[in-house]
């Protein structure tokens, strides 16, 4: 399966290092790439694109549904510097830098999707790394929708923004996102890992976020509650069913 010329090999060799891109044709997933890529030592900044997954995911291992011809879809490779406590907080900063590359009118849904107008527009899922005190790696995974042509140079947007957010303070970041965040304000039900009719929920008012990405929740009873991205299975509204 070949790609086309948009998004093909020769044409990502003329953007990327070749020392930080790996290109496939098709594969199973670019985050199983990546994964172990990074496990093997790949630097910061390293890229996993394929032309078509067999079984794209995202957060959660949430099934992405990734047209080939269309889309743009592939896995980037981090060496945080954040503490483990922290690790949600790349879900902002990964989000942020997505939403700031497909233009002034995308908003985020927290924590891992964007939206342009009713459209969802794009998405990021993100794997982290061992790490006691502070991650060795992560892997972002990246869907944009109907991405725009070529995709080479969208691919590179996307890189290069969501490098920017990762290197800007955390209250230029957290700022710029609360601003864009549609979720906030809103009434929600975060279900949480692991899923089912009898799995752990926490239902209220979405009304802040917090530097370790954590969506703060505020209850009928008045209590705040922090759900974290790496916790959450499904953010519903309420009256939506599983």
């Amino acid at each position: 399966m070949e790609l086309s010329a948009d998004l093909s090999k020769d044409a990502l060799a003329e953007i990327f290092p070749p020392q930080l891109l790996r290109f496939y044709p098709a594969l199973v997933s670019t985050e199983a790439d990546a994964l172990a890529w990074a496990r093997a030592g790949a630097p910061e900044g390293a890229l996993v694109v394929a032309g078509y997954q067999a079984s794209p995911r995202g957060r959660s291992g949430i099934y992405w549904k990734v047209d080939g011809q269309n889309d743009l879809a592939f896995s980037l490779i981090v060496r945080p510097m954040f503490p483990v406590k922290r690790a949600g907080w790349l879900y902002t900063v990964s989000i942020s830098g997505l939403a700031d590359a497909l233009g002034d009118e995308a908003r985020i849904e927290w924590p891992d999707e964007v939206y342009i107008g009713q459209e969802r527009a794009g998405a990021v899922g993100v794997q982290m790394g061992p790490g006691e005190v502070s991650m060795d790696w992560a892997v972002i995974n990246i869907h944009v929708a109907g991405a725009s042509r070529p995709r080479g140079q969208q691919l590179k947007r996307i890189v290069d923004a969501v490098r920017v957010r990762y290197r800007s303070a955390n209250e230029v970041v957290l700022g710029d996102y609360l601003a864009r965040c549609r979720t906030l304000g809103r009434q929600v039900v975060a279900r949480l890992i692991p899923l089912g009719t009898a799995g752990p929920t926490v239902s209220g008012k979405a009304v802040g976020s917090l530097p370790d990405g954590g969506l703060v929740i505020l209850t009928e009873k008045g209590s705040r509650i922090v759900v974290l991205p790496q916790n959450l299975g499904i953010l519903e509204s309420p009256g939506e069913t599983l």
